[in-house]
């Protein structure tokens, strides 16, 4: 009896796209993607060191000004499920760089905001199209040779990481500058710039499904039931996820207490310390390449672990906290890259859904973990936080270890192998999963 075959299995069999890339990306191109995807993302994060004065401008109250930050999780979360599918569906080049303009035009709605309802418009629909960075991904992935899924990945997503890290600092010094409206206004330039600029370099791509608008969403959502590898990457995914923004919410309570008691200017800049975790992202990539994902997936999720002993000492000690941060934001960032290049071998034909699906289930466990993190700390101090954060982090390495028994289970080898640039048959993509070395 012939094995049940996974849509990624039966899409391969089809054969190949309409129209393949092959390796057209270069290292100026790849460079080029990274920082759009840094620039796309970071409008999402400038609101939140300027609540104070936003709210004071346009007479907002602290409920009021809160709300800017929920418009764009709302917003980017509703462009995940909504609008990166369409990388199934339409030509890629010109939906990257639409998306890439609408985030630029909705920048100026909110610079040009004269009261709260409109800057909460602005925000929701300038995160809405942000997740042209969630296009760029995929389509990095498309362009690069096979065997260098892992280092592109890698180059990416340190452009995306950047950029939702600095974005902060650098809304925060722009403003002292010029007000807060001159971040929307800046931020609003260098986008429009970057589209510009991809529109010139990046070369048409379009694989498309064959499906209807409101059938490519559904089939969106029914990838979790028909790719189990993605079932246990995006619970690997979501876990981590909860374990690192509930540090990151809960560290601002801890930072602007009693024992440390730092204005907000410093706090701010305690997230630069984040920005050496990104170093791990292109290491992660490279080790892919070399058949070590699922070796990178299970490393990363123990350090994401051990690191908690050493934040929960940084509540009285600055340095364990600093070697904390460190150690768990290169372990978050292992962990994504690694799941990323796991999930981007399903099948080209469905990358940007699968894509889709796995960044929802990825932000729905942030969500999860900042939510958490006020509660917890309430009830139980930096203290309760840290067993909280450690016991997520001890579930996201379970959960690999339990995903590689089910994948022992069914006599898929070892766990890792070279990686080899060359089509292989559809029925040995979940053995290929189990060595690490799913290349479509």
């Amino acid at each position: 009896m012939a094995s049940r075959q996974t849509r990624g299995e039966r899409e391969r069999a089809a054969g190949p796209p309409r129209t393949r890339a092959g390796d057209a990306l270069g290292g100026g191109l790849l460079l080029l993607m990274s920082a759009a995807t840094g620039l796309a993302v970071a409008g999402n994060y400038f609101a939140q060191p300027l609540l104070d004065v936003i709210g004071r401008d346009l007479h907002l109250g602290p409920t009021g000004a809160g709300l800017v930050v929920t418009a764009a999780q709302i917003g980017y979360a509703l462009g995940l499920i909504l609008l990166v599918p369409l990388g199934d569906l339409v030509e890629r080049r010109g939906l990257a760089v639409g998306l890439l303009g609408a985030t630029a035009a909705f920048l100026l709605v909110s610079a040009a905001a004269p009261n709260g309802p409109v800057l909460l418009a602005g925000t929701l629909l300038t995160a809405l199209a942000s997740v042209a960075a969630q296009v760029v991904v995929p389509f990095a992935v498309a362009l690069a040779d096979p065997a260098r899924r892992g280092r592109v990945v890698g180059t990416v997503m340190t452009g995306l990481l950047l950029g939702s890290l600095l974005a902060r600092t650098f809304a925060g010094g722009l403003s002292e500058l010029g007000g807060w409206r001159t971040v929307f206004w800046v931020h609003a330039v260098l986008v429009a710039t970057v589209a510009v600029l991809l529109w010139r370099r990046l070369p048409r791509l379009h694989t498309p499904a064959g499906l209807s608008y409101p059938r490519l969403l559904g089939s969106t959502l029914s990838l979790f039931r028909d790719e189990p590898v993605l079932r246990w990457r995006a619970a690997i995914g979501a876990l981590s996820m909860a374990s690192f923004t509930l540090f990151w919410t809960a560290v601002t309570f801890l930072l602007a207490g009693p024992g440390y008691g730092w204005t907000e200017a410093a706090i701010g800049l305690f997230g630069l310390v984040g920005v050496a975790g990104t170093l791990a992202t292109p290491v992660a990539g490279r080790l892919a390449d070399r058949g070590l994902t699922q070796w990178v997936t299970g490393g990363g999720a123990l350090l994401l672990a051990l690191a908690w002993p050493m934040i929960g000492a940084g509540g009285q000690s600055l340095p364990w906290l600093l070697g904390g941060v460190l150690v768990l934001n290169a372990a978050q960032q292992a962990v994504l890259n690694s799941n990323q290049n796991v999930v981007y071998g399903l099948g080209e034909q469905i990358r940007n859904r699968v894509n889709s699906a796995f960044m929802t289930a990825f932000f729905a466990g942030g969500a999860a973990g900042s939510a958490l993190a006020p509660v917890v700390w309430v009830t139980a101090g930096w203290a309760g936080a840290s067993a909280l954060g450690g016991a997520l982090a001890a579930a996201t390495f379970a959960t690999w270890a339990a995903e590689r028994r089910w994948a022992a289970r069914r006599g898929q080898g070892a766990l890792h192998a070279k990686p080899r640039p060359r089509r292989r048959p559809a029925g040995r993509v979940r053995a290929e999963h189990a060595r690490g070395r799913l290349k479509p």
